[in-house]
């Protein structure tokens, strides 16, 4: 089986975030691998384990995404692909073209990612990527098996569970819930510092005249505080009445 692994690294969950000119500052921030692709890269083990094969883990990133790389090597992956993301300017639409043309090629049964990455969380990059390679997709899943080629699958759907049975290949990305990720073992430490990354600037993919972003940023900006609620007193018909008056006169919004 082979199972390829969509994996981003993005900011510390624990990192105080600085905004400079209009962007976020990266100076002295610590990068890890985004959370819920931890529990993907999990998953893809623990399947290869059982069903033999193969897990490679591919990234869009600068430089320093592959010390992530190293780490889920270290986890147990076997390879791993950079795309050099230096001098690109990204998005979500961009990102999946660079993803399909890695992929295109290359043999899968599964894709694995995680369900939303925690920096800006659009949760765009699975379905996007399925949509091109114009397979399956089935995604925020707590639970996994593999039947032959057949994928039976657990999701999360509004504070209940759905299974889903669908045919490989398929794009599946991962809810916490799914596994516990492991840690990275001294022998696997070791060992992934001997692993190949395979290193891929964009000239390498035929993407033509499809490298162009369709989304501009034109501001970056922390959320408002939020204020301390307001607790309404009296009976129902009063408190109706004080609720459509603030929202008419203070908050604006009829």
């Amino acid at each position: 089986m082979n199972i390829l692994v969509l994996m981003k690294q993005t900011f510390d969950t624990e990192e105080k975030i600085v905004l400079q000119n209009n962007a976020i500052s990266e100076e002295g921030v610590n990068f890890i691998i985004n959370p819920y692709d931890e529990y993907a890269i999990e998953e893809a083990i623990k399947l290869r384990d059982v069903h033999d094969g193969n897990v490679t883990v591919i990234t869009v990133g600068p430089e320093r995404a592959e010390n992530a790389l190293r780490t889920a090597l270290a986890m147990g992956a076997d390879n791993a692909v950079i795309v050099d993301s230096e001098d690109l300017n990204l998005d979500e639409y961009i990102t999946a073209k660079i993803l399909a043309a890695v992929i295109k090629g290359r043999e899968f049964d599964i894709i694995l990612g995680g369900n939303v990455a925690v920096d800006y969380g659009s949760g765009q990059i699975g379905p996007r990527l399925a949509e091109e390679l114009d397979i399956a997709q089935v995604t925020t899943i707590t639970k996994l098996d593999i039947d032959g080629n057949e994928a039976i699958i657990e999701r999360d759907v509004e504070g209940d569970k759905e299974v889903i049975q669908v045919s490989l290949p398929v794009l599946i990305t991962a809810q916490q819930g799914l596994n516990e990720p492991r840690y990275p073992s001294l022998p696997g430490i070791m060992k992934a510092k001997k692993k190949p990354i395979e290193r891929l600037e964009l000239d390498d993919l035929d993407l033509e005249d499809e490298a162009e972003t369709k989304t501009t940023v034109t501001a970056t900006f922390f959320p408002k505080k939020k204020e301390a609620g307001r607790i309404l007193n009296g009976d129902i018909k009063d408190q109706v009445s004080e609720l459509a008056s603030f929202l008419r006169s203070e908050a604006r919004v009829i």
